[in-house]
């Protein structure tokens, strides 16, 4: 039977960390966000893993740095959803967002 691997909650960015970043709204991802997903995502809404608060993830706080940012969860901090663009590749990695919910194309 394969070991379950167990991540360290997710702690708040430390002073060094938070200087090194512009830390914006949630609005602040749409641009990148809006080259994966075409319906405006900043008004879908996340639910936190860690605490299950329910926001818009323009309502989410950004941190922006170098080759993406990090979006983290108003009510405890926790990373949520982190962003990276390399070359021609965009990275999402949404592991602290239990659920993303976006509205639906008209049919």
């Amino acid at each position: 039977m394969p070991t379950k691997v167990r991540r360290p909650p997710s702690k708040p960015a430390d002073d060094e960390h938070v200087r090194d970043a512009a830390r914006l709204d949630g609005n602040a991802a749409a641009g990148i966000l809006s080259e994966i997903f075409v319906p405006d995502v900043t008004t879908a809404r996340t639910t936190c893993a860690s605490c299950g608060a329910i926001r818009m993830l323009g309502a989410l706080f950004v941190y922006a740095h170098g080759m993406g940012m990090v979006m983290r969860c108003p009510t405890c901090n926790a990373v949520l959803l982190r962003i990276a663009r390399t070359g021609q590749q965009v990275w999402l990695d949404p592991t602290g967002a239990k659920l993303i919910v976006m509205a639906a194309e008209p049919a």
